[in-house]
């Protein structure tokens, strides 16, 4: 009775065929970490019981495999579910990331939380919409179509019933089928979709109240920390425990291979036992020149060389007589993920399982890497999200929570570890360099007939996104061997319809550091120098930046053509080409178009930056952007506006100051002064046309806006000064020396 192939073969003798599970409160309480089983509770995508469950008082939970990184999608999914069921907002819970509760739907990345995560709930509360109108029509003697439901109540035939009566407590046991959806309410009928409804987690975060991993403990919970190899690669020799043996609280030294940890009473007690404790280590030198870093990524082994698209013949299209080719270099620094609060994570085995807390954004594929580190089947690994710091991007939390795990395993004991800020700038994953060689072909008449790219870029492991944990690495433990960056592939290709088109990414053996995703990652970097490029085109066109793009886009793309008209509009833009004016003054001022369709596939961004220059000082100041943006139906139009200003202001960062410091052994900036990022005195006004289109699905927009911010930043100096900037980050040196060889 467990399984059902359609809501109709589900009534039954005009009866909702049902089984009992755990729910409501119980679940609630499984889900803070009480001793209860869940093994009864779904977990697989296709059912309905996964998603939802609803209680005796038609309280309803919902539960999410992909969780809220600080973006507020608690409150959006909420929103989703909320309107499907006819239900107040107040009358959904949602519980997040925990593997013995919530389904597998994948990492938090990609912009992909909406789209399919969002989608998939969507369809699992339509679908349990039309099971309970069914069930309902049977009770009240009428047919469904004379039913109305408000807030969880069903009415009909001057009777009524509540979905706590028709279902409370028990499982739909109905299938789901992503491909082919339940039919969801009609966008036209929306009360609570496309409403800026207020973040339900913003009260208790600006009251205190709201409970941070950083904030997360358990009964009898110790303190750890992890004492660092100073250089990469470099071996524990030794280790002299005689400076710490008088300081109060310390409660074991713990090592393993190379792996060395301190685990105490109390967190000031480790912090000084891991600070004091003698290592000796062993001398390595693994990282490349940093003064040479482009030679080391050119000259680096080729794994795969990937065509990401070819179109034409690009090679006589170069060779034809009168042919000018235009060419140019791009490259983008590495950059940390520069969480403001570092990593944290508890860990605790009990009763030969383990469970972890962490603010992971993949808690399932960290449940498997912990059970791959300590040799356990993965049904007895519990993996638990409590949000964190922001982090949009595979930072240092999933080995925050090694290296926890790891010592409780030692003590015994829960334990608690907090990477600080040098753990955090020195050892989480990176966003690898990435390096862009772009030509183009232009005829005598000014048109682009032939555009040809090399990206020199890490490869992927092929299905392999599970990036190393560190402490299982120097422990000598199992550990994924993957090379992680994510798929920075994408956005190599172009949307610009050149007759000769190839665009190529080398696939580098290695890279100097541990690689992850870091926000967009590739796409960021491949429409830097497309865009950067495409504006380069146009300015030897002598061609006003919008109208040379419109000209090559698809003309069948109307989104694509309607989202640049409308940024063009917003910014007030003047048709013109680049340079604008000379400028009189110390301080020049330009303006910067960039446009990208995410992925050759959904939402579409255009931005205009303006920027202020200083010819004396070097330094870039941008105050403000202008922002058109495309993700088809828009949940909530409030959430959207912090994303999109989440990513502006970030990679405005990113941008003008960011890039990570080493030397041959190891990071040196490993702190904000080292690596600096944006201030508040320096944030930009961001000025945004969200266009709605409630009738389409939803894509995402959690990355898409940072595509388009370095490009449009380059193009707007351009615009200002009349050099180009091919090297991220824009500093004050950079800029000097482009005005000085201009």
């Amino acid at each position: 009775m467990n399984i059902m192939t359609s809501r109709r073969d589900l009534l039954k003798g005009g009866g909702l065929i049902v089984s009992f599970a755990f729910a409501g409160p119980i679940a609630k309480a499984l889900a803070q970490g009480a001793a209860a089983s869940a093994a009864a509770k779904p977990l697989a995508l296709t059912e309905v019981d996964a998603f939802l469950a609803i209680d005796p008082k038609g309280q309803v939970t919902c539960y999410s495999g992909k969780v809220d990184l600080g973006t507020g999608i608690t409150t959006a999914l909420r929103q989703m579910v909320a309107e499907e069921l006819d239900l107040p907002l107040r009358r959904v819970e949602l519980i997040t990331g925990d593997t013995l509760l919530t389904p597998d739907q994948g990492t938090t990345w990609g912009s992909l939380t909406i789209q399919i995560g969002g989608m998939q709930i969507r369809n699992a509360a339509a679908t349990a919409k039309a099971a309970l109108l069914d069930e309902a029509a049977k009770r009240l003697g009428v047919k469904p179509e004379e039913l109305t439901v408000a807030d969880g109540v069903v009415s009909g035939g001057g009777k009524r019933v509540t979905y706590g009566e028709l279902i409370g407590g028990k499982q739909f046991s109905l299938k789901l089928d992503h491909q082919k959806p339940a039919k969801a309410k009609d966008p036209k009928d929306y009360k609570v979709v496309g409403k800026a409804v207020p973040r339900v987690d913003i009260p208790d975060k600006v009251t205190g109240k709201f409970t941070y991993m950083h904030d997360f403990r358990v009964p009898g919970m110790l303190h750890g920390r992890v004492v660092r190899p100073p250089a990469l690669g470099a071996k524990l020799e030794a280790v002299d425990d005689g400076p710490i043996k008088n300081i109060p609280g310390v409660v074991k030294v713990v090592r393993d291979g190379d792996f060395l940890g301190v685990v105490a009473q109390n967190e000031w007690a480790a912090i000084k036992a891991a600070r004091d404790i003698k290592a000796t280590w062993s001398n390595a030198q693994n990282l490349p020149d940093p003064a040479k870093l482009w030679d080391h990524v050119r000259t680096s082994k080729v794994a795969k060389v990937e065509v990401t698209s070819s179109t034409g013949n690009v090679g006589a299209a170069f060779a034809e007589l009168g042919a000018k080719t235009v060419s140019a270099t791009y490259d983008f620094a590495i950059h940390t993920h520069g969480s403001i609060g570092p990593s944290c994570a508890v860990a605790e085995f009990k009763d030969g399982k383990l469970t972890s807390w962490s603010a992971s954004q993949a808690t399932h594929n960290l449940r498997k890497q912990l059970a791959t580190m300590f040799r356990m089947p993965p049904d007895n690994v519990r993996c638990i999200y409590v949000e964190g710091s922001g982090c949009y991007g595979r930072n240092g939390h999933e080995d925050a929570a090694a290296d926890a795990a790891l010592l409780a395993r030692a003590v015994g004991k829960p334990v608690r570890v907090q990477w600080s800020r040098a753990d955090e700038h020195g050892w989480d994953p990176k966003g690898p360099p990435t390096l862009i060689d772009i030509r183009a072909s232009v005829d005598a008449a000014g048109n682009v007939t032939a555009w040809d790219s090399d990206f020199f870029i890490p490869q992927q492991t092929a299905g392999g996104f599970n990036v190393p944990l560190v402490a299982a690495a120097l422990s000598g433990m199992p550990v994924d061997d993957h090379i992680a960056p994510g798929n920075i592939f994408q956005n190599s290709a172009i949307p610009y319809k050149f007759p000769n088109v190839r665009t190529v990414c080398h696939r580098l053996d290695t890279t100097p550091f541990r690689p992850s995703w870091i926000r967009t990652p590739g796409r960021m970097q491949n429409t830097y120098a497309n865009e950067c490029f495409i504006d380069e085109l146009a300015a030897a066109a002598k061609a006003d930046p919008i109208e040379f793009r419109l000209k090559y886009l698809d003309a069948n793309d109307k989104r694509g053509l309607e989202t640049l008209d409308r940024v063009a509009a917003l910014a007030n833009w003047q048709r013109r080409p680049s340079p604008g004016p000379a400028p009189s003054g110390d301080v020049a001022t330009g303006r910067g178009v960039s446009y990208v369709k995410y992925e050759l596939a959904r939402t579409y961004v255009a931005i205009v930056a303006e920027v202020e220059v200083n010819r004396k000082t070097g330094q870039i100041r941008v105050p403000r952007v202008y922002l058109a943006h495309d993700c088809g139906q828009i949940i909530n139009p409030d959430g959207l506006k912090n994303q999109l200003e989440g990513n502006v202001i970030q990679t405005v960062s990113r941008t003008l100051l960011e890039e990570l410091k080493f030397d041959r052994s190891m990071v040196t900036s490993l702190d904000w002064e080292s690596y600096p990022i944006l201030k508040m005195p320096d944030v930009p006004d961001i000025v945004m046309d969200l266009i709605d289109r409630p009738t389409e699905r939803p894509w995402g927009a959690g990355e898409p806006s940072a595509a388009v911010v370095p490009s449009a930043i380059s193009n707007a100096v351009f615009d200002a000064v009349g050099v180009r900037l091919r090297s991220i980050p824009y500093t004050p040196d950079k800029v000097m020396a482009a005005l000085k060889a201009s």
